[in-house]
């Protein structure tokens, strides 16, 4: 891309911000198999801790979402009026401090408490980011940027996955009720990362120019003339949001129950287990983030070539084809052949996701971007909310909760075929003003 360095700077700065915030996001997902069980008094790996597990992953990842909802609609606010730059430095300092503040969490109440701090810094985040990006990028590289700015997601769940094996099965290995802790500490990271960001990078000259006009209200984004884009930004989110928290939240939880059978299976040794465990984690998660990569990537070619409405219809077919063949059979199979179906769930899932981050700006005027962008992007997340908690809730009260996971998501899986249904009310963004202009 013919991008000047000022724009590539924005671009990383962004890119950076959102990669910390899934990272952030996520890291409890990947130490609630030993985080859980110690923090209730039960014994790591016992059926009790299994099932706990599921029920309490379910729930603060619920309590996670409601927490990123409510503060993605109030920074995308925000943002739009005191500026794209200031408000990503606020949001992610929020979620670096709540992430950390769970190292020391004495019980289960007060790391949920934690957790509600980090979401509101962690969904703020994601409405300044997508709006900077899309006001200093040339209209002809929208849609590249956006979908590259994406492109950090799974540089998040690849660090968040990495540090977790580190800390876990490296430097802590023969300490799984100490570990998780250490691991959280990780999420000051993005701190450091959010004051660089400060000194370098400026508000862009479109959200300049709309300073002295009107302070924009929420309620302006269902005025008529811009409702019929919340409704088209807000319904295609919420399917793909509502598919990817309940498939990725529960990533952990599958591949260590899917480890725990193949360890019996191979007969391997007691001191081994929990080294089996983390590979069978750390791999598959890292096949659902490549997918994901690869997926949002392929947003660019099929926004520009067939179009917003065409990409997304595509995406939640496959999505629904990839959710139900891997839950839809048996809980069993080698490692590779898990990596491989979680691989075509991220390329699918998650490929999604590169496209709101392009197309959600292009809906809006300049002056309601963050706060329409944030708005669809994270209203959703509300309704999301559920879907984690329905499936640990459920899959926790099965005899075998491996089995009621599986049960559960299977049903997950015809969730994107809604995406069809709503096609008609989906606007098509290609080659109108959005696109072809500076934004209005």
């Amino acid at each position: 891309m013919k991008l000047t360095r000022y724009q590539w700077m924005v671009l990383f700065a962004a890119w950076l911000g959102w990669g910390f915030d899934i990272f952030d996001g996520l890291l409890f997902n990947y130490v609630a198999p030993n985080c859980v069980p110690t923090l209730l008094g039960l014994t790591i790996g016992s059926s009790e801790a299994k099932t706990a597990t599921l029920y309490w992953t379910g729930l603060i990842t619920s309590i996670l979402l409601l927490g990123w909802a409510f503060g993605g609609i109030f920074f995308g606010y925000i943002a739009d009026r005191i500026g794209r730059t200031k408000t990503l430095l606020i949001t992610m300092l929020l979620y670096a401090i709540g992430t950390a503040s769970c190292a020391f969490a004495p019980n289960i109440q007060t790391l949920m408490l934690f957790r509600l701090i980090a979401s509101l810094g962690i969904g703020g985040e994601w409405a300044a980011g997508a709006s900077m990006v899309a006001e200093v990028m040339p209209p002809k590289y929208r849609v590249e940027a956006g979908a590259l700015l994406y492109t950090s997601a799974s540089m998040g769940l690849f660090l968040a996955s990495s540090v977790n094996y580190l800390v876990s099965r490296v430097l802590f290995s023969a300490s799984p009720e100490v570990s998780w802790r250490y691991v959280f500490l990780a999420g000051l990271i993005p701190a450091a990362v959010a004051i660089s960001i400060r000194f370098f990078v400026k508000e862009p000259e479109a959200w300049e120019s709309q300073k002295g006009q009107k302070p924009p209200s929420i309620g302006e984004i269902f005025a008529p003339g811009i409702r019929k884009a919340t409704i088209s930004g807000l319904s295609v989110a919420v399917i793909a949001l509502l598919t990817w928290w309940s498939c990725n939240s529960f990533i952990p939880v599958v591949a260590s129950g899917l480890a725990q059978v193949a360890v019996k299976a191979q007969a391997i040794p007691a001191n081994q287990v929990q080294i089996v465990i983390e590979e069978w984690k750390t791999s598959i998660t890292n096949s659902f983030n490549f997918g994901g990569l690869i997926g949002t990537l392929l947003t660019i070619p099929a926004a520009k070539i067939l179009g917003r409405k065409w990409m997304f219809a595509i995406y939640f077919v496959l999505s629904s084809l990839a959710v139900t063949f891997t839950f839809g059979g048996a809980h069993s199979g080698t490692l590779n052949v898990w990596c491989w179906l979680y691989f075509a769930i991220g390329l699918t899932v998650f490929g999604i996701f590169g496209s709101f981050t392009f197309y959600l700006p292009e809906l809006f005027p300049t002056r309601l971007r963050a706060t329409g962008s944030g708005f669809c992007y994270n209203a959703g997340r509300i309704i999301t909310a559920i879907g984690p908690f329905l499936v640990g809730q459920i899959a926790s009260s099965k005899v075998n909760a491996l089995q009621g996971a599986f049960e559960v998501l299977f049903i997950i899986g015809f969730i994107p075929l809604l995406g069809i249904v709503i096609m008609p009310w989906v606007i098509e963004t290609k080659g109108e003003k959005g696109e072809k202009s500076s934004l209005y």
